[in-house]
């Protein structure tokens, strides 16, 4: 039976209780223009959400941060096109936060493709391991609900004891997140056999090291699911089902229902589905705005599909460096470095800088001669530094702006 269970205050609702509860939440919301959700994994706030959704007010999903200048820039829009469902904020090239436009049908959609490709049943129960208002931790959220399944509420993250209380007294099968998230889980360590009731473990959000996708995914009776997903596509673009691992450890699998991958000029993977966004949002003007993409979305990062139709990446566009005047992909950077530690890297003048999370200073020139010799550049044109954590943002990505350079 569909739930929701708030850990911290221990508040359960249920089949026709959560119902009313939405229903309830919904009365309360203005009569007109759009609804700010500040997103937080308490119950109040989700049934917000939910009766903005149920009653089809388009729904702004923020950091709670955030929602008091999201709310000045674009809650007094007087006119909203009807189609207009779910907005998340994301960031805009000037740095300034935009919001990504969905329709009521695309986040249906994108919650359906997900319950098939991460087998989710009514029995299983999930934890909100990541912020409700970033695109993978509320597609948790959607889906699980729309599987019947049950959702808990955990504010508090994997390093927390209170965290894995919550685990094992609701019983959670399914835990979802970022590469960094498996990262801190590979260095607990976490110990399978004290939460048997887990048996579901998925990533998205970035490339995880393949010595930590073998690892996890040779935990017995654990299903490991490798995904690659955007906000702009609905969050899940391809998700690697559990039995092609170990053999395609660093592969994100084929694409998930509905979705249609081609290579484009120049390596870019394009996207066409019903879940691809409306478009953005950079005023309230914008949310008058019908589909701009028609469906299609090129994503800006770089891959190659198998003989199986399955989708390997290989970088971003525009990731790219000098070394003594040889051309370097970035993220290839990244990948080999992190063979040895989790790592970041960037263009400096005509070299590579690369910072390094907990690595000894001393293996610094063990990183850099890695890195040039399989990327066939010069060792002294890789400048490496050790950094006891890489800074990141809310959703566990590295946050480049904010490196020691």
């Amino acid at each position: 039976m569909t739930g929701i269970i708030d850990a911290v205050t221990g508040v359960e609702l249920s089949g026709d209780r959560l119902a009313g509860a939405i229903a309830a939440a919904a009365g309360q919301l203005p009569d007109t223009g759009i609804v700010v959700c500040p997103l937080r994994p308490e119950m109040d706030a989700v049934l917000r959400y939910l009766g903005a959704l149920s009653t089809g007010r388009p729904a702004l999903v923020c950091d709670p941060d955030a929602a008091g200048a999201l709310a000045a820039r674009f809650g007094s829009a007087a006119d909203v096109h009807p189609d207009l469902a779910l907005m998340l904020a994301t960031s805009g090239s000037t740095g300034q936060p935009r919001l990504v436009r969905h329709s009521a049908a695309a986040v249906a959609a994108a919650a359906t493709a997900i319950v098939k490709a991460l087998r989710i049943g009514a029995e299983d129960v999930a934890v909100t391991s990541l912020p409700l208002f970033h695109t993978l931790g509320l597609s948790v959220l959607h889906s699980h609900l729309l599987a019947g399944a049950t959702v808990v509420l955990e504010p508090r993250g994997v390093l927390d004891a209170g965290f894995w209380a919550s685990v094992e007294r609701h019983r959670v099968t399914a835990i979802t997140g970022v590469p960094h998230t498996f990262e801190l889980l590979a260095r607990l360590p976490w110990e399978p056999a004290r939460t048997p009731h887990v048996r579901s473990l998925a990533v998205s959000g970035g490339r995880l090291r393949d010595a930590l996708v073998r690892r996890f995914a040779a935990v017995p009776g654990i299903a490991f699911y490798s995904m690659y997903g955007q906000t702009e596509a609905g969050s899940r673009i391809c998700v690697l089902p559990p039995e092609h691992l170990p053999a395609k450890a660093g592969c994100v699998g084929p694409p998930v229902d509905g979705m249609e991958l081609a290579i484009a000029a120049g390596g870019e993977v394009v996207c066409r589905s019903e879940t691809v966004m409306l478009g953005y949002a950079d005023t309230a003007a914008d949310l008058a705005r019908g589909d701009d993409c028609g469906g299609v979305l090129p994503t800006g990062d770089r891959g190659r599909l198998d003989a199986d139709g399955h989708l390997w990446l290989t970088g971003r566009l525009g990731r790219v460096g000098k070394a003594y005047g040889i051309r370097v992909d970035l993220d290839a950077v990244e990948h080999v470095a992190g063979a040895l530690a989790p790592a970041a890297a960037l263009a400096g003048d005509d070299r590579v800088l690369v910072w390094c999370e907990g690595l000894p200073a001393a293996r610094a020139r063990e990183v850099a001669a890695l890195v040039g010799r399989e990327l066939g550049i010069h060792r002294t044109a890789v400048l490496v530094t050790a950094i006891d954590r890489l800074p990141r943002r809310a959703n566990g990505k590295v946050n480049y702006d904010a490196l020691p350079v």
